[in-house]
C-alpha cells in the first residue's frame, strides 16, 4: 500500500498506518468509522455483492481497519448477502488489540428490523466473538426472543433501530471505536444523521 500525502509518497504497512491513529470516542458514543469499497464509476458492488471489487491490498487495508474496531456494525441484510461469518483476525492482531486492551476479535452487530436471521449460521456459532443484533423495541418479539439465546440483543428506537441510540448502547458496553462496513442504506443513515467520524474509501 503506498502513501501519496503527505510528501514524500512511499509503501506504508496498513496495519501500523490505521492502528496510529488517534480516535477520541465523543463523550455518550463510540468513535465510527465507515469502510466502502467503490470502482472509479462509483459501483459499490457485482451481482449485489461488494467483494469482487476488492484487490489484495483492499484486503490487506480492511483487515488493518477491522483490527482497530471494537464493533463491526453492518445491516442485516448485506451480511446475509456477503456471507459474513465471525471475524477472521490473525494471531499477530489479535496480539496487537490484546496491547491495546482490546478483546482478541471485534464483534459483529447487525442492525435489523424484522429480525429475519438465520440463526444456524456460522455467525452465531463463535463463543470468543458472540454476536449482538440491534433492533428497534417493537421488533417481533418472537424473533427477538429467539436471537436473544444466540447472540446479545440491544434495543434503540421504534419503527425502526434509533442508530444513535444503538451507538450510546454500544458505548455503554464498552465499545470505542465502531466500524460500519454496510450497506449502503446504513451508511447513508449514519450519514444523514451526523454519526460518522472517519471514512475509508
Amino acid at each position: 500500500m503506498r502513501q501519496l500525502l503527505p510528501d514524500p509518497p512511499g509503501e506504508v504497512d496498513p496495519v501500523a498506518a490505521y492502528a496510529a491513529d488517534d480516535r477520541p470516542a465523543p463523550a455518550h458514543r463510540p468513535w465510527v468509522l465507515v469502510n466502502m469499497v467503490a470502482s472509479a464509476d462509483g459501483a459499490t458492488a457485482v451481482d449485489g455483492r461488494s467483494g469482487a471489487l476488492g484487490g489484495s491490498a483492499d484486503r490487506a487495508a480492511f483487515s488493518a481497519i477491522r483490527a482497530v474496531a471494537d464493533v463491526i456494525l453492518v445491516a442485516a441484510g448485506t451480511a446475509r448477502a456477503e456471507g459474513y461469518g465471525p471475524p477472521r483476525t490473525p494471531p499477530a492482531l489479535q496480539s496487537l488489540r490484546a496491547a491495546r486492551g482490546q478483546s482478541a476479535k471485534p464483534r459483529i452487530a447487525l442492525v435489523t428490523r424484522r429480525v429475519d436471521l438465520d440463526l444456524s449460521s456460522e455467525l452465531f456459532g463463535d463463543p470468543d466473538s458472540r454476536c449482538l443484533v440491534v433492533v428497534p423495541e417493537d421488533a417481533p418479539a418472537d424473533r427477538v426472543a429467539a436471537a436473544a439465546e444466540r447472540a446479545d440483543v440491544v434495543v434503540a428506537g421504534t419503527g425502526g433501530v434509533d442508530l444513535a441510540g444503538a451507538l450510546g448502547r454500544l458505548r455503554e458496553a464498552g465499545a470505542s471505536v465502531v466500524l460500519a462496513e454496510g450497506g449502503p442504506s446504513l451508511l447513508g443513515q449514519l450519514v444523514a444523521a451526523d454519526l460518522v467520524d472517519e471514512l475509508c474509501l
